[in-house]
């Protein structure tokens, strides 16, 4: 009689590698930059940001017109190109369905949230700073030729308003990754993303008329993302809120944003 001897139990290693957030923030940083919608949706951003702000700088030869106006304008354009490049940070992993291994590699929900909002926000935040200097450089010189040299000495009337411009994109873009958590279609979100920064102020332009019983439309209007990010950029008396209601009324958007798409992210299934 024979018999089989067990097969030996096989001592469990410990992995050396631990999930700390400084590696989902990684991970999330290569999912983004080996997207090439990434860098299509920045060249575009570049190529209209420049674009514009030259057609402005060389149309607009009239007095009290200040060069910076020429930098950020191109904003209320690009803001799209931001929120569309939130969803998409989101969606692809929904559409090709990555989110799975994403979650089953960290089963924390909120942390994922937190990493991909963070590597997006940052990252548009970056790329506008660095695209929005390139404009100013480009318009300097049509400005200086008519002795309207830019105000890089002073940084209220530069500086400032490029870095407003980069957290209304950060903003814009984090919009669309709300959207994109929630709806978790690439078209749908899109097609929110796009009514909440561009339809709905027109709409509520059309039926803003004079008289008391139609403030409120005005008052909803200055709280929307883009009136609220132009406050924030280029403040201007008797128009719109103050700056600082304009940056907690951005705050306040993001926040509502990444609350909702976080109660829809925990409480549903990949």
């Amino acid at each position: 009689m024979t018999t089989t001897a067990a097969p030996a139990m096989r001592a469990r290693t410990a992995s050396p590698y631990r999930l700390a957030f400084p590696r989902q923030l990684r991970s999330e940083w290569i999912k983004l930059s080996t997207l090439r919608s990434t860098w299509w949706s920045i060249g575009i951003t570049a190529v209209i940001t420049v674009g514009v702000a030259l057609l402005i700088a060389q149309s607009m030869d009239v007095p009290g017109f200040e060069p910076i106006q020429a930098v950020v304008s191109p904003v209320q354009f690009t803001m799209l190109l931001a929120g569309i490049l939130g969803v998409i940070s989101v969606t692809g992993e929904y559409s090709t369905g990555m989110i799975r291994s994403t979650l089953s590699a960290n089963p924390v929900r909120g942390s994922v949230l937190a990493a991909k909002a963070i590597v997006v926000g940052v990252f548009l935040f970056v790329a506008s700073v660095v695209i929005s200097l390139a404009a100013a450089l480009a318009v300097s010189p049509i400005f200086a030729s008519r002795d309207m040299p830019f105000p890089w000495d002073t940084p209220a009337d530069s500086f400032l308003p490029i870095l407003a411009a980069a957290v209304a994109m950060a903003v814009f873009a984090l919009i669309g990754v709300a959207f994109g958590f929630i709806l978790r279609s690439g078209a749908g979100a899109i097609a929110a993303t796009v009514g909440l920064l561009f339809v709905l102020p027109i709409v509520m332009n059309i039926f803003a008329m004079p008289g008391d019983e139609w403030a409120w439309i005005i008052d909803v209007s200055n709280h929307l993302p883009m009136s609220a990010a132009q406050s924030a950029i280029l403040p201007q008396d008797g128009w719109g809120i103050p700056v600082g209601e304009a940056y907690l009324t951005l705050g306040a958007w993001v926040a509502a944003g990444m609350a909702s798409a976080w109660a829809v992210l925990r409480t549903r299934d990949a």
